[in-house]
């Protein structure tokens, strides 16, 4: 090894029955830098990351780390020799305290009368590694269930640290962060690498990738495209190295003709959540909803789709007025919802791909006596996947298992085989690669084309103004602004956005 290398993972391969995730991975990180890791979803990210940790052992190649070869027999053998994971989705005991998340299984014991924790060395031993990082505005005693997803970030960190690490994963750890958020993210790796840490960094955000990294690393369906400085290859080329072509319309629109009022919003309040909330959905039109975190977006389409229920408002489809109480209400009006969170009310993870497709189609599956015709089904799931590119060895497989950009082209072959008419998307891309987010754009924008009316839900700004034909802008529970295409700059889109002018007040 290298003397300056930490990490070396030389001709990695492994094998899954019918499948070979990875052939012949490298990964080389140096000490005290930010190595991004890039790919699109499936080309072996995730696994070559668990092999790492020791979820999964590889099926041939070597793993050197500081000198000497790492043993992966399991994921708390490779803690302690220093190398943690902040994974995607947060898992915390919630139920429990910040030093208690943080010492969990390693916690200090004093003797009395009998053997007890002792809790006030735990507490300050956290305030000692909050001084040491410089993390501020989180008490030891704050129970984490209470804690913003940014304050459970730097709790997560605080943990890796606190095992000495000097590797630390990132799995895409802004995908739910305000901008602020993410500076204040970035500050804080940056004071760590500064002390010799090294940090993987798994992002789809392009723009992070030039903020905080120093060297990045290719991988393409499951094979080492090759390793660079981040100053040696400009966004377009990384782009073309990570899909294998060149991607010449993130945000490619179809000429739509905008029809008549679709869905017509009127006066929708939820107590403590949203304020008259009103306006109309026209027939080919990609309807985006902007706003900081908080604003009062989702809450909008949850309750027009029946999970919340409203307290005020109507709802009005194709001029009529209509009650809907329930998802199911919403279904039998043609709408569909792409939730926001994929993983926690999209997808059902035990269940297999087909089974997810067909979850709100098996009504359409009815044969002679009522009885589903299930040879019909697996007809459809088969269509369905070939139809928008599901990555998967087949319908069978688990939906779980799948990259995220294929659990979401599933959730969309899922809304559209029961041909909506209304189709609600909330951030569809959030943490999906740059070929996934094309072909999503793609599909949404001749959705539209073809007469659909469709609302999107975006926090990235490029997408909300690349894609939408008008914009509704959010803050704190209410409407802002409605903003016309063509009028729809960044500067003014993030003016509504934080209050600073209102349609409604006239400010």
């Amino acid at each position: 090894m290298n003397k300056d290398d930490l990490l070396r993972m030389e001709h990695i391969c492994k094998t899954f029955p019918g499948v070979k995730a990875l052939d012949d991975v490298e990964l080389i990180i140096k000490k005290g830098t930010v190595h991004a890791l890039m790919g699109e979803n499936g080309a072996g990210k995730s696994t070559l990351m668990k092999i790492l940790i020791g979820l999964y052992p590889q099926t041939s190649g070597k793993i050197f780390f500081d000198g000497k070869e790492l043993d992966t027999s399991s994921i708390l053998h490779v803690m302690k020799q220093g190398i943690s994971m902040i994974y995607q989705e947060l898992n915390p005991i919630w139920n429990m305290t910040v030093a208690e998340n943080i010492y969990v299984g390693r916690e200090p014991y004093k003797y009395g009368k009998k053997l007890v924790i002792d809790y006030k060395k735990m507490y300050a031993d956290t305030e000692e590694l909050f001084k040491k990082i410089n993390i501020e505005g989180i008490k030891p005693k704050d129970l984490v269930g209470n804690l913003s997803v940014a304050k459970n970030q730097m709790v997560e960190i605080a943990k890796a640290v606190s095992y000495n690490s000097k590797l630390i994963i990132m799995d895409e750890p802004t995908s739910a962060l305000t901008e602020k958020e993410c500076a204040h993210l970035f500050e804080i790796i940056r004071q760590l690498k500064s002390k010799g840490i090294a940090f993987i960094f798994i992002t789809h955000k392009m723009d992070e990738v030039y903020q905080i990294s120093d060297e990045l690393t290719v991988l393409r369906d499951g094979r080492f495209v090759g390793r660079w400085g981040v100053n040696e290859l400009p966004g377009d080329e990384l782009i073309k190295q990570m899909v294998g072509r060149k991607i010449t319309d993130m945000f490619p629109k179809e000429k739509a003709e905008i029809g008549d009022v679709k869905m017509s919003i009127r006066g929708l309040s939820v107590k403590g959540l949203l304020r008259d909330i009103s306006f109309d959905l026209r027939k080919g039109e990609i309807l985006g909803f902007a706003g900081l975190v908080g604003a009062g977006r989702t809450e909008v389409m949850e309750t027009i789709f029946g999970l919340r229920k409203a307290d005020a408002g109507e709802i009005r489809i194709d001029g009529e007025k209509v009650e809907i109480h329930s998802p199911a209400d919403a279904i039998r009006h043609k709408i569909a919802f792409l939730t926001e969170d994929r993983r926690a009310s999209g997808i059902f993870p035990i269940l297999s791909v087909d089974d997810n497709i067909m979850v709100v189609n098996w009504d359409l599956m009815e044969g002679k006596g009522r009885k589903l015709d299930l040879r019909e089904a697996a007809k459809v799931c088969e269509e369905q996947i070939e139809k928008f590119n599901v990555k998967t060895p087949s319908g069978k497989q688990k939906i779980a298992n799948l990259s995220g950009g294929n659990q979401q082209k599933a959730l969309i072959a899922r809304w559209l085989y029961n041909k909506p008419e209304i189709i609600i998307v909330d951030e569809p891309t959030r943490g999906i690669d740059v070929g996934s987010k094309s072909e999503i754009h793609r599909l949404l924008s001749h959705l539209a084309a073809l007469g659909s009316s469709v609302i999107m839900i975006s926090s990235e700004m490029p997408e909300v103004l690349g894609m939408s034909d008008r914009v509704v802008v959010m803050y704190e529970g209410h409407i802002t602004g409605i903003i016309e295409r063509e009028e729809a700059k960044q500067d003014i889109v993030m003016r509504y956005a934080a209050g600073l002018e209102d349609q409604n007040k006239g400010v």
